[in-house]
């Protein structure tokens, strides 16, 4: 039985330093940012304030932290810079959570809240907090002559929202358990100005996930009434893909006014993509497949394989490439699938049972093409490769489907599990 994650009390982690993994400081901790949800559920933490060298406060997603201790912050050294702006559905724990009077469940006895405790979800990459520290006594009265004690999230009331409100927060926290599919059909279906409301409300990553799944005309609507800055925030997390399909629907100067606010990595993959016809294995590839060199082993591949934020489509295969290993890589030499991976002990290295055997797709190769490739082949991902031999990305099964679907295929009876509202009733 896997070991519990540690749990770390907020109070621990203000001011304390933030690392890339190289050990240089990247700043230090201000705050950390939550977002509450209906009834008493635990909130999720959604990332950390961090004041950087020039006093800015920039927000760090717990997505790219990979690890919490009471007197260090390890981030994935990817740091966006652009200064932190709080958003409606969002509370500062130090901030906003410290120090407030809550109400204990079942006894309705008034407590001062002294510190919260964040911890990760097991075998997830989300953060809870999911203990309270508490001190009993009348506001304001010395903390020694109260007493103090540790209580679940769940244990107090005064914190979460209210269930029947019908703001955007409200709606946003009761549809958090539905996937990116199922929300984007109900936003599909709310007025322009709600979808408007709730995709302000959405932090970044789920508002990128979320587009992804919504028709052209919405994104362009939705990314049309977000600021610059926000909007550039959520064309980076969104897949390079998906991004690219999204700009190339704007006119020619919104579209290279957001690129230029954009980081100039996730900006080079995006323009790259640009660079071919939409309808096209280049149009249609994501430039961030799994990418590993020929002394990587088995085991280094079935963990690139196991990362959270990978579709199924890419993680069905690894892709073996002489360095560089970030697209366009050197010299392509073959792909495994990871039905082979699970085969052979961890110890092999992927050169040595590498299938080279198949014919990559060239960048120009038209939608029927790369649609008979994965059919010939009962493949759900296809390595795209130039003239020189260098990886440049791979096409996956999802999206040549919205490419052969009709256009309308979302508003379609069987789309979402049944008794998720679709907003129009």
């Amino acid at each position: 039985m896997a070991a519990a994650a540690p749990r770390v009390f907020v109070s621990h982690l203000s001011g304390v330093a933030v690392f890339d993994p190289n050990g240089d400081q990247v700043g230090r901790v201000r705050d950390l940012v939550a977002m509450l949800r209906v009834g008493r559920r635990p909130p999720r933490l959604l990332g950390i304030v961090v004041e950087v060298a020039s006093r800015r406060l920039i927000f760090l997603p717990m997505t790219r932290v990979t690890g919490v201790e009471s007197g260090q912050v390890i981030t994935t050294g990817v740091v966006n810079l652009r200064r932190f702006e709080q958003r409606p559905t969002e509370r500062l724990v130090l901030g906003e959570l410290l120090d407030r009077r809550v109400t204990l469940v079942g006894t309705d006895e008034q407590v001062t809240v002294l510190d919260v405790a964040i911890q990760q979800l097991p075998a997830r990459r989300d953060w809870e907090i999911d203990k309270v520290f508490v001190r009993r006594g009348k506001a304001g009265a010395l903390r020694r002559k109260g007493e103090t004690l540790t209580v679940e999230w769940s244990a107090v009331t005064g914190f979460s929202l209210e269930e029947h409100g019908q703001g955007a927060e409200n709606l946003v926290a009761t549809f958090e358990q539905l996937r990116p599919a199922d929300l984007a059909n109900v936003m599909h279906h709310l007025s322009p100005k709600r979808r408007a409301e709730v995709a302000a409300a959405l932090d970044d990553d789920r508002l990128a996930d979320v587009l992804e799944e919504l028709p052209d005309d919405d994104q362009v609507e939705i990314l049309g009434k977000l600021k610059d800055e926000r909007a550039a925030d959520v064309l980076e997390a969104m897949d390079p893909d998906d991004a690219a399909d999204l700009l190339s629907e704007l006119p020619e100067e919104d579209k290279e006014r957001l690129l230029t606010l954009m980081q100039p990595d996730d900006a080079a993959d995006v323009r790259r993509l640009l660079s071919y016809e939409e309808r096209t294995a280049g149009g249609l590839m994501t430039t961030e497949p799994i990418v590993l060199r020929p002394d990587a082993t088995v085991a280094d591949a079935l963990a690139r394989v196991r990362q959270q934020d990978l579709s199924p489509a890419l993680a069905a295969q690894v892709y073996v490439c002489r360095p560089p290993d970030e697209t366009p890589t050197g010299k392509y030499l073959g792909m495994v699938h990871f039905q082979r991976l699970l085969r052979e002990p961890p110890f092999t290295l992927v050169s040595s049972v590498v299938d080279s055997d198949l014919k990559p797709l060239p960048p120009d190769a038209s939608l029927p093409s790369v649609t008979s490739f994965l059919a010939a082949y009962n493949m759900v991902a296809a390595p795209v490769v130039d003239d020189s031999g260098s990886l440049l990305g791979a096409v996956t099964v999802d999206d040549v489907l919205d490419h052969l679907l009709p256009d309308d295929w979302r508003e379609t009876e069987f789309h979402g599990p049944e008794g998720v509202p679709d907003g129009r009733h």
